[in-house]
């Protein structure tokens, strides 16, 4: 059955080396729910020691979450964003940011980690039910430039009032993490969705995994990842006009010329930022121009407006 993107993390593994049969027997299997990066999780793990596994990618996910979240006041990124600089950072957070790094260059600073304080701005007027005015958003563009970061193994340093923000890379981080967890388990045949999909091996009912398109069709995954981005799948406000992807030229919402975009890379990292930056161009030449930059890296689909 195809697999519809949603706002749920799925992760499904098996071990190929099992016979059919063993892979399905109730006392192989372990399905878990709960929370993970502000979303519902799930994960559905065959394997002898499934509940085992299952534990540690739990257990991977929250230490990455220590690491990686806005959602939490401790973790290293909201340190960093509350400090303006963190000593010895973890290497995840070194690593996550390096490639949001390579994405920037190649887009011309499109990609930029630092419109934290845009989003910030645009969040806050939306709870009082309007849109920043030009004077605050000149001010928080003048907080906003991948250029203004120190970024080294000894030190992460901002420039006083600067933020960060993982939004458009760090669940396809997070999915290539655990997928890195996994396959060290032995495990093949996986399929991660962090809201971007993470494919080892292929389907354990054989075949690869097939995941539907948000611009119809679908898509056979395997040994690859795949990220959907819209200017409007997710909004400010109710009326769903002003869209979560920022532009750090402009100060504002990324004009909505595309429904969806899916990009398809060798890393879920990868996908997740591509695709969140084909929003912010205006045409596909400039979209293909940009994938072309990465290795393995493939539009699949454009839905224009």
């Amino acid at each position: 059955m195809p697999i519809t993107r949603r706002r749920l993390i799925t992760i499904s593994a098996a071990l190929a080396l099992l016979p059919a049969v063993a892979r399905a027997a109730p006392q192989t299997s372990k399905h878990w729910t709960g929370q993970a990066l502000g979303a519902r999780a799930s994960i559905r793990i065959d394997h002898p020691d499934s509940e085992a596994i299952a534990a540690r990618v739990m257990a991977e996910i929250d230490r990455l979450e220590d690491i990686l979240s806005l959602y939490r006041a401790d973790s290293a990124l909201s340190r960093l964003n509350r400090q303006s600089h963190l000593a010895e950072p973890p290497f995840e957070l070194l690593e996550c940011l390096s490639l949001a790094s390579a994405v920037n260059h190649a887009s011309g600073g499109r990609f930029d980690p630092t419109v934290q304080p845009l989003w910030t701005l645009w969040a806050e007027a939306a709870v009082r039910g309007g849109r920043p005015d030009p004077e605050a958003i000149a001010a928080a563009k003048a907080l906003v430039g991948w250029h203004k970061v120190e970024l080294d193994t000894a030190k992460i340093a901002l420039r006083p009032g600067m933020a960060l923000t993982l939004n458009g890379i760090g669940q396809g981080y997070v999915a290539d993490r655990v997928a890195a967890l996994l396959e060290a388990e032995g495990l093949t045949d996986i399929l991660i969705d962090t809201g971007e999909f993470r494919a080892l091996g292929g389907s354990p009912e054989g075949g690869e995994w097939t995941v539907r398109l948000e611009a119809g069709g679908s898509l056979g995954l395997r040994q690859r990842a795949l990220a959907t981005s819209s200017p409007l799948g997710t909004t400010f406000d109710a009326a769903g006009r002003h869209g979560h992807i920022l532009d750090p030229a402009s100060g504002t919402p990324a004009p909505a010329i595309w429904r969806a975009l899916s990009i398809s890379a060798p890393t879920a990292a990868v996908a997740d930022a591509l695709s969140t930056t084909a929003c912010l161009l205006k045409d596909i030449d400039q979209v293909e121009h940009l994938v072309e930059l990465f290795p393995g890296a493939r539009l699949e689909a454009a839905d224009r407006r």
